[in-house]
């Protein structure tokens, strides 16, 4: 007598994935996945570097600006402060007014004027210093440099530096360089 079998080893094969196939599919979907993320992370950190850094740049310029005026309008720097909590105080004979300009501790420049209200420059200011030069500049052949004042009363050329920062994705980064200003007090007396 002959036994048959009803189904040969051909006829059991079922269509479908080993799992060496399966796991080279995970591992190439999460190379792509994390290809993925990582540049989406770093996308949106450099749309936000390029956002702060127009805003801070925009501010900058514009608290500059103000600046600008306000000293070159002066008559004379009355006092400063250098160290913590710095300020020029400075008064204009044509208005009347005063002007004090203030770095903050929470990160800010001010100005405030005589009959005015307080006005901020500069936000998320990392710093913000200043250096007082007299009124007879060193003039050589390459170079035109300004004598550091003694006091207020000889001062008439400002010279300012500022840095602004902010967090990004929540780490500080420097979106814009360190700015510089040297103003010249024009209506400055004697």
């Amino acid at each position: 007598m002959k036994c048959h079998t009803s189904h040969s080893a051909r006829s059991m094969f079922i269509p479908g994935f080993t799992l060496v196939e399966m796991m080279v599919t995970v591992l190439v979907l999460s190379l792509l996945i994390a290809t993925v993320v990582a540049l989406s992370m770093y996308t949106t950190r450099t749309f936000c570097m390029i956002g702060n850094y127009v805003t801070l740049d925009s501010q900058s310029r514009n608290g500059s600006d103000v600046l600008g005026r306000q000293i070159r309008d002066a008559s004379a720097l009355i006092s400063y402060r250098t160290n913590s909590n710095p300020y020029l105080l400075f008064t204009n004979a044509t208005t009347g007014q005063l002007v004090d300009i203030y770095y903050t501790n929470n990160s800010a420049l001010m100005l405030a004027q005589t009959g005015q209200a307080t006005q901020m420059l500069l936000t998320n200011c990392n710093s913000w210093t200043f250096s007082l030069y007299n009124r007879a500049p060193n003039i050589t052949s390459t170079n035109v440099t300004f004598y550091p004042a003694t006091n207020a009363a000889s001062c008439k050329v400002i010279n300012m530096t500022w840095k602004c920062s902010r967090n990004i994705m929540g780490s500080p980064m420097n979106t814009e360089s360190v700015l510089t200003a040297q103003i010249v007090l024009r209506n400055k007396i004697n």
